[in-house]
C-alpha cells in the first residue's frame, strides 16, 4: 500500500523505529563531511538526503567479526559441549538505497536460498527492518541502471521511501511496514502520487548521463565474454599487474560474502568460533594443506572475482548479477581496476578483435 508522510513527521517515524530496533542509517561525519552507514546513537543523528554512504550496511547483517557458536572439550570424559548463544539484536537499516538493498537480496540467496541455511546469518535477517530510499538523482560513482539495480527498489524492503518534494510517499512491503503506517496514522496516498514516484525515479534515470560521471559499465557484452571465457590472457594479466591485493574491494561490496572461520581458545577454557570477513584477492584465500594454492598468481584471483560478478552461472545463483552498481570498488581501488574499469578492458577487446 501507498501512504503520504509528510517531511515534517520524519522525525516521528524515527523515534517510532528507534523504540524497538537499533538504529543504522546515513550519519555524516562531523570532520571529514562523508556519509557512512553506521549505528545512530540517536534518530536526529540520520540523514535520508545525504549522498551515498562510503559504505553498505551489510555489515549489519555479516558482521566483520562475529562469534557463531562456543564449544568445550573435555579431555578426560571426551564429551564436548557446544553453544549457540542468541547475540543478534533486532536492527533497523533506515534509508538503504536500492543497491545496497539488492546486495541484501544476493546474500539471502547465498546463505538462505541454497542446500544449506546459515542460522546466524537467518537471525539477523528475521530481526531486522528495512526502510528503502529511492534515489531522486545519481551519484558521480553510480551505474546502478547498467545492473538492474536502481534508483528504486523492487523488492526486498519493509518500507520503501520515495522523496515527492512535499512528502515522501511510503510504501509498504511487509506487515513490519503496515504497522508502522497504522501506528504513524498516514493517510492513503491516491494514483497520482504513484505517477509522481515514476516521474521521479524517470527523471533520476534521465540524470545519468551528465551527473554519473565517474563511471560507466555498459556490462551486457563483458558479460558474454566472461561467460564464454573468451576474456584473453593479457587482458587478466593485466588486470593482475593492477591489483594490489588489499581486498578493499571485497569489503565495500554490497554483495561480497567471502569469510574465513577461526577457532580463539578464551581464558576460561572454551573455545569460540569467529567468522570475519575475507576476500578473493588474498593469497592465503585458496591456499591449501602442504601449501599448495590453485590460485597463486593473482590474475587468478582478480579473473574469480569478476567472474563472480558478472558470470551468467553466478547470474543463475543470484537470479541477477552479482554487481549491483554501486560504484564503490572503483572509489577504493588504488589500482584503478574497480569494476567499471574491468568490463571497459573487457570490452575493448571486442572491438581490437573486429577486422
Amino acid at each position: 500500500m501507498m501512504h503520504i508522510l509528510p517531511k515534517s513527521e520524519v522525525p516521528r517515524l524515527l523515534e517510532a523505529i528507534a523504540a524497538r530496533w537499533e538504529l543504522h542509517g546515513p550519519v555524516v561525519h562531523p570532520v571529514s563531511g562523508e556519509t557512512l552507514f553506521d549505528r545512530a546513537e540517536s534518530p536526529s543523528e540520520l540523514r535520508l538526503d545525504a549522498p551515498i554512504p562510503v559504505n553498505g550496511p551489510k555489515y549489519a547483517v555479516f558482521p566483520h567479526l562475529e562469534r557463531i557458536l562456543s564449544y568445550r572439550y573435555d579431555p578426560d570424559s571426551k564429551r564436548l559441549d557446544m553453544a549457540r548463544e542468541d547475540l543478534v539484536k533486532p536492527k533497523a537499516l533506515v534509508g538503504v538505497r536500492s543497491c545496497d538493498l539488492t546486495g541484501l537480496l544476493c546474500f539471502d540467496r547465498f546463505f538462505l536460498g541454497q542446500e544449506f541455511v546459515d542460522e546466524v546469518y537467518r537471525d539477523h535477517r528475521r530481526k531486522m527492518l528495512i526502510v528503502a530510499n529511492t534515489c531522486v538523482r545519481p551519484f558521480a560513482q553510480c551505474f546502478c541502471v547498467c545492473t538492474a539495480s536502481g534508483p528504486m527498489a523492487e523488492e526486498g524492503y519493509d518500507v520503501n521511501l520515495t522523496d515527492l518534494g512535499r512528502a515522501y510517499l511510503f510504501e509498504t512491503g511487509s506487515d513490519k511496514g503496515r504497522d508502522l503506517a497504522a501506528e504513524l496514522g498516514l493517510a492513503e496516498a491516491d494514483a497520482s502520487a504513484g505517477r509522481e514516484r515514476e516521474a521521479v525515479v524517470d527523471r533520476s534515470i534521465s540524470l545519468f548521463d551528465g551527473q554519473a560521471v565517474e563511471n560507466k559499465a555498459w556490462i551486457s557484452r563483458a558479460v558474454n565474454r566472461l561467460t564464454t571465457g573468451f576474456v584473453k590472457p593479457e587482458t587478466w594479466e593485466y588486470i593482475g599487474r593492477q591489483c594490489f591485493e588489499c581486498g578493499a574491494c571485497s569489503f565495500v561490496c554490497p554483495s561480497c560474502s567471502c569469510f574465513n572461520i577461526e577457532d580463539a581458545a578464551t581464558q576460561a577454557g572454551s573455545v569460540d568460533r569467529l567468522r570475519t570477513w575475507d576476500s578473493c584477492s588474498f593469497e592465503g584465500y585458496s591456499r591449501m594443506a602442504g601449501e599448495h594454492n590453485p590460485r597463486r598468481p593473482v590474475e587468478d584471483r582478480r579473473n574469480k572475482r569478476f567472474f563472480c560478478k558478472l558470470s551468467y552461472s553466478q547470474s543463475r545463483k543470484y537470479l541477477r548479477p552479482g554487481c549491483v552498481g554501486c560504484g564503490r570498488c572503483a572509489r577504493v581501488c588504488p589500482g584503478d581496476i574497480g569494476l567499471p574499469n574491468v568490463v571497459t578492458a573487457i570490452r575493448r577487446e571486442t572491438t581490437e578483435d573486429k577486422p
